[in-house]
């Protein structure tokens, strides 16, 4: 019996952690919506084939649909219900592993963070998306966001110089669904905070798109 409740007491012990496991896990998988905004922009102006006249991809989308905002925004639309369908499929993915290997141990998730973890998602395939707006390539976006997001995160490294890095923009959205013990956010502010940084590089990446010579 008291090998019985050991286990009990183990396996209890376990699905108690495995949510934020089970968070950080999704984290890690934000890294697909990264490489989703990058290439939708990215794509447009790669150099094609000299039979097809060596030009971009680019040229002939906006031949085809003449206003660049609605471009802009079609895409960006596209990138925003990707991700979302991404980290749905995510999500579900993780809760039926945790039941999985738990049963009738298998923690609640709670609904208010996973959607916060889908808002995470959609905003960090936004950024990386008006980033490459602006680069017009995927080096530089790809570099710095997968690096930031899976080797070593810039904003927790800054935070421990300055309290300012606590609203760099995936740290502050990080609030929306973790649980940290150096938080400042609520999940709800957190989120603003994030939102804040797509509107503002969205809108100076929708400017310079404008005004951009595409043919440069």
């Amino acid at each position: 019996m008291d090998s019985i409740a050991q286990k009990e007491d183990i396996v209890a012990g376990i699905s108690t952690r495995l949510p934020e496991a089970g968070f950080i896990g999704l984290v890690l998988g934000v890294q697909g919506v990264i490489i989703l905004g990058v290439l939708a922009v990215s794509s447009e102006y790669l150099t094609e084939s000299s039979e097809s006249g060596a030009g971009h991809q680019i040229t002939t989308s906006l031949t085809a649909v003449p206003s660049r905002i609605h471009v802009l925004l079609a895409k960006a639309g596209a990138v925003a219900v990707i991700s979302i369908l991404q980290c749905i499929f995510a999500i579900l993915t993780t809760v039926s592993v945790t039941h999985l290997m738990l049963g009738e141990y298998t923690p609640s998730f709670e609904g208010s963070r996973l959607l916060g973890t889908v808002c995470y998602w959609v905003f960090t395939a936004l950024l990386a998306f008006a980033f490459t707006v602006l680069t017009k390539n995927a080096l530089i976006p790809l570099a710095v966001l997968l690096i930031n997001s899976s080797l070593v995160s810039f904003s927790v490294l800054l935070s421990k110089i300055t309290k300012l890095a606590y609203y760099l923009p995936d740290r502050a959205g990080a609030e929306m669904f973790m649980v940290m013990g150096d938080r400042i956010h609520t999940p709800f502010t957190g989120g603003l905070v994030m939102f804040g940084w797509v509107a503002v590089l969205f809108i100076i990446a929708a400017i310079v798109f404008l005004r951009r010579d595409v043919a440069a």
